[in-house]
């Protein structure tokens, strides 16, 4: 699977564009990297909740077999815009924060049903943001909206606040992408043929089966 086709995957998933994308495809290192951005606990924290959205089963590895973290910290600190980075960087202890907020205790320090609870909180929370922002923007022109998001990949954008996506749609694209991507998630969690065959126009399906890596 290339990176075009992966990134075209985690849209049709997550139901909207991917952050990021056109820096991702183009190799990233749109703007000089920032180091210190991410923390060895906050590698740690990705993992978890990485691994709480993709967990280990019967069949494949979770996200965190995918060092899902470490993936998360090379795309934010090569490829996010400054704007990107602090809105990533921001949720991470917003994060913790609602986990306080909601069960007194930090997310790592949380039962396995208890963050699951957690991020499907956080998940409606940040559908519903990207709904507001997607109707704002519905009353933009396509000139306007090309240009925005010309100028979001060049770091030139002069942000409002209220456009900004939710921390956590950010951090479930990265893990959907970093995952298929990754060696696990594209043998294991996918069907996968290291060197292709002769074409088949027409492959039996049946219910359940995974689908394609390659």
């Amino acid at each position: 699977m290339d990176r075009r086709e992966a990134l075209s995957r985690v849209a049709l998933i997550v139901g909207g564009t991917i952050i990021g994308a056109e820096a991702i495809l183009s190799g990233c290192k749109t703007t000089p990297a920032k180091e210190g951005l991410f923390s060895t606990d906050d590698i740690a924290l990705l993992d978890e909740v990485g691994d709480t959205i993709l967990p280990t089963t019967p069949s494949s590895p979770g996200a965190k077999a995918a060092q899902i973290g470490q993936f998360m910290k090379t795309i934010v600190t090569d490829c996010y815009t400054e704007d990107y980075q602090k809105i990533f960087t921001d949720g991470i202890p917003k994060l913790n924060d609602a986990a306080k907020k909601k069960y007194d205790k930090s997310f790592m320090d949380l039962t396995p049903d208890q963050k699951t609870a957690l991020l499907i909180g956080l998940d409606k929370e940040a559908k519903d943001q990207g709904k507001a922002i997607a109707e704002q923007q519905g009353k933009l022109t396509d000139q306007q909206k090309q240009q925005i998001t010309q100028q979001r990949n060049q770091g030139t954008y002069k942000r409002d606040p209220q456009d900004d996506p939710h921390y956590f749609s950010m951090i479930k694209q990265l893990t959907l992408l970093g995952y298929f991507t990754s060696k696990p998630g594209a043998t294991q969690a996918l069907r996968y043929v290291a060197v292709p065959g002769h074409y088949e126009g027409c492959i039996p399906y049946k219910k359940g089966d995974k689908a394609w890596a390659t």
